[in-house]
């Protein structure tokens, strides 16, 4: 079995991405975001965000988060002009943060190690750590599950230095 992942963040990053997730809701339908940084192995530090809609203006058209094709192309190119890689995508559910069916079928970054998170209740704030849902992809449509107590020992919120 692999190690567990990490996934650090700045306290200011976390707290952003769920406040703009919450946002872009707009109270009716599913947002999300793919989380960009460094990756060294099973470690990895997120320092920016790129939102769904930014890259398809109709990823949320459908009411859940729906990427088109070309939306790719975009983010690679975004990836490649900051000189940084996915590390993660985070999306809001209305209710839990339980991966749908859709969501375990239809990874969005389809490669063994990605992270998926799930932020419950529309990311309204303040989201806990312990409610996300966070879930490691293994490949051939198999995750492994990092959620409730787990989830502090892979996603690291830390204070500014």
């Amino acid at each position: 079995m692999q190690p567990d992942p990490t996934l650090h963040m700045r306290r200011n990053l976390w707290l952003a991405l769920g406040s703009e997730l919450h946002r872009r809701t707009e109270g009716r339908h599913e947002s999300g975001a793919f989380l960009l940084g460094t990756r060294s192995g099973a470690d990895r530090e997120a320092t920016a965000v790129v939102y769904y809609d930014d890259l398809d203006p109709h990823a949320y058209s459908k009411g859940i988060c729906v990427l088109h094709a070309d939306a790719f192309g975009r983010l690679w190119d975004r990836c490649a002009e900051m000189s940084l890689v996915v590390v993660a995508d985070a999306h809001v559910h209305p209710r839990g943060a339980g991966q749908s069916l859709s969501d375990r079928d239809n990874p969005m970054i389809a490669r063994p190690g990605h992270l998926a998170l799930i932020l419950p209740l529309m990311a309204r704030p303040p989201v806990r750590r312990w409610s996300i849902g966070l879930y490691e992809y293994l490949g051939d449509h198999r995750w492994r599950s990092h959620g409730g107590r787990q989830v502090a020992s892979v996603l690291k919120i830390e204070d500014e230095q």
